[in-house]
């Protein structure tokens, strides 16, 4: 059968018409197997790359932050090398060392002859090392049994973090040779454990002058904090007295530094520079170490002779003044102590001496602390008023240095109720005498009348006595070099009103009449000055005015000599002291001590000055002042007196509270003591090292 061919005439015509159709787009044509395959392929290509242009975008982003960190890091790196590269530097070090300080040796302090009064004596000490401490306790066991301490005690010094952390710990200071050498012998049993030598005060003449010295102590938080810039540390020592604490900053030094190198631990392994302290300045003094010793022995032989006579007498001062320039010779207060008690820790007993009341407080320095009734001493300034004012007093007439006032034994305020006599201290009274005779037998109906009428022609005259009483320093700063001076004051209607003010109870009025004028006047009442007052009054008076500040210290001065400040005279006021008023006091105050009929004529005799009189002539002022009025023979004696009268060169105060009258209680002093200067002049200031130029 013949094969019908698949595809005909019609077959092939309708293909030709499919082709047609699907080029026009009418019918859908089949892919092939191969079309298939190629656009499989296009499309695997199409996403291939689509993935690397993610892949590319992701790695480009990528490299820009990479770029970015470290355009980041160079720049920190630039910064902290270039910028900030010292106080990278700075942090390193702060890290790897640590500074230690350097305590300085403290300057010394010399009379003006160049003898040593507070020095410095070495000392072994035992110290250990905290961290040692810490990591070993066994160590800190055998310490504390070798050096005969409590474990507890040692503990104790051991967390005391006054000082720093890398400081080795003082544990015992002063340990025997024995000691020193057994540490030494057992190392390997004592790792942390050094024996070094330590600088503490020596005082090498006791008790001499010392409230003037003082003492040093450690360095407590108020001080501390008081102190901040000032480069103290805690564990420093400061002065806490006295010359030590008026001129610390010259004492003290300059702290040195030793920087440790340490180790990731903390633990010191050597030192990387060391900036060694300075030594403190010298204190060179006026003080006379032989006047100083000579005023103390001479004040406490006659304090225990008046209390063998059962007079209520327990304390004294006695103060030496240069009247040309205001330097203290020799400055005593008695009671008195070693100022060596301070060094090493105070004891028991020593405490209780210094704080018992039973022991009249030893560290009181009287001569600059102690307030006292002047007594018949003010008569000084009552007397440069009215002969300065030329006070009018009726009956008599202008006041001058000739004018005779009666004195019939007593004195009779007018038109007057009340307490209204006031006798003499004397038998008898004087008659008629002028200013001269007034203070040689000192006369207190003389000074009663000046006093009175001062007060009654207040209008015209003021308050004269009290202008001359300041005028001399009286009641007012001295501007000594010592720390703690009580200021005292001047009685007046204006120290009336500024009691009652303070203690109403105790000053219930303010009155202040003429009974408390007269009082005023021969120095009772309310007026209260010290021995150094006194003594710096009278040395005004000597000079012919010139009211200097007292001076204790004369230079200060390096350890090889050389002179770091020379301490000037300084001038705080003048007196108005003409010949007319300068003369008849002179006058009387010489007469007070080689007339008979002077206060200071018995003991003038009595010890036997009058022979050396001719070497060094003084003039001087008793004084006697009731301390209570239930008890009128309990009385402080006072005594003052300079010389040589034609150019003084001394001027000696004493004061012996209770001590009776002043011719009797406080007059022998200084004139033992004038005597004892006949034979030992003063020198003149020569520190131990040679000054070098300053």
């Amino acid at each position: 059968m013949p094969v019908r061919p698949r595809y005909g005439p019609r077959a092939v015509e309708r293909s030709a018409g499919l082709e047609e159709e699907q080029q026009r787009g009418l019918v859908p044509v089949r892919p092939s197997t191969s079309s298939l395959k190629r656009l499989d392929d296009e499309e695997k290509e199409q996403a291939r790359r689509a993935e690397r242009v993610r892949v590319g975008l992701r790695l480009t982003f990528m490299g820009l932050v990479a770029l970015g960190l470290f355009s980041i890091m160079v720049l920190r790196l630039w910064s902290l090398q270039v910028l900030h590269s010292s106080s990278a530097v700075n942090n390193v070090i702060a890290l790897t060392t640590r500074p230690v300080t350097i305590t300085p040796v403290r300057g010394v302090i010399e009379a003006r002859g160049g003898q040593v009064l507070v020095g410095n004596r070495v000392e072994p000490v035992v110290t250990l090392s905290r961290q040692v401490a810490a990591q070993d306790p066994s160590v800190v066991e055998r310490l504390a049994v070798t050096l005969g301490l409590p474990l507890s005690q040692v503990y104790a010094t051991i967390n005391d973090q006054q000082d720093s952390i890398y400081e080795p710990v003082p544990v015992e200071v002063g340990v025997p040779e024995a000691t020193i050498v057994y540490l030494a012998e057992h190392k390997s049993m004592f790792p942390g454990v050094s024996v070094t030598d330590v600088a503490e005060r020596r005082y090498p003449h006791g008790d001499t002058a010392a409230q003037t010295l003082g003492y040093v102590g450690d360095i407590n938080a108020a001080e501390l904090k008081a102190l901040k810039g000032k480069g103290y540390t805690q564990g420093n020592v400061i002065g806490q007295s006295g010359i030590e604490w008026q001129y610390e900053q010259f004492l003290r030094g300059r702290t040195g530094v030793r920087n440790l190198l340490v180790d990731a631990s903390g633990n010191p392994v050597g030192t990387k520079s060391v900036v060694p302290a300075k030594p403190g300045d010298n204190v060179v003094l006026n003080v006379d170490l032989a006047l100083q010793q000579e005023a103390q022995t001479q004040l406490k032989a006659q304090i225990d002779s008046l209390a063998a006579q059962h007079l209520p007498v327990n304390s004294g001062a006695v103060v030496v003044e240069d009247p040309q320039n205001g330097a203290i010779l020799a400055i005593a207060s008695y009671p008195t102590y070693s100022p060596a008690w301070w060094v090493g820790g105070m004891s028991t007993a020593h405490y209780a001496a210094l704080t018992n009341p039973r022991s009249n407080y030893p560290m009181l320095n009287r001569a600059i602390q102690g307030l006292y009734i002047p007594g018949s001493t003010f008569k000084l300034a009552t007397a440069t008023a009215a002969l300065n004012t030329n006070v009018y007093l009726p009956g008599y007439g202008s006041f001058n240095g000739q004018t005779l006032i009666n004195d019939p034994g007593n004195f009779m305020i007018p038109q007057c109720t009340g307490l209204c006599s006031f006798h003499d201290a004397e038998s008898t009274g004087c008659g008629a005498c002028n200013v001269t005779t007034a203070i040689a037998m000192s006369d207190d109906v003389f000074f009663y009348t000046l006093g009175y009428w001062f007060w009654r022609e207040q209008s015209q005259y003021g308050l004269a006595i009290q202008k001359a009483a300041a005028s001399y320093g009286l009641g007012q700063p001295s501007g000594i070099d010592l720390p703690g001076e009580s200021i005292g004051q001047v009685d007046s209607p204006a120290l009336r009103v500024q009691q009652h003010r303070a203690d109403p109870k105790a000053f219930p009025n303010t009155y202040y009449g003429p009974g408390d004028a007269l009082e005023t006047a021969f120095g009772q009442g309310e007026t209260v000055i010290t021995p150094l007052q006194l003594a710096n009054a009278y040395s005004t008076f000597a000079n012919g005015g010139t009211r200097y500040a007292p001076e204790v210290a004369a230079e200060i001065t390096s350890a090889s000599g050389k002179v770091v400040e020379r301490i000037k005279p300084k001038v705080l006021g003048h007196v108005n002291l003409p010949a007319s008023t300068r003369g008849p006091m002179l006058a009387g105050f010489e007469q007070e001590v080689t007339n008979p009929i002077g206060t200071g004529y018995p003991p003038y005799q009595l010890t036997h000055y009058s022979s050396y009189y001719s070497k060094l002539p003084i003039a001087g002022k008793t004084g006697t002042s009731d301390i209570s009025s239930s008890n009128p023979n309990l009385t402080n004696a006072l005594y003052v007196a300079f010389g040589p009268t034609y150019d003084p060169k001394y001027c000696i105060a004493v004061v012996i509270p209770g001590g009776g009258y002043g011719d009797l209680a406080a007059a022998p002093v200084a004139f033992k003591l004038f005597e004892w200067l006949t034979k030992h002049p003063v020198g003149p200031v020569t520190p131990s090292v040679p000054r070098g130029q300053g």
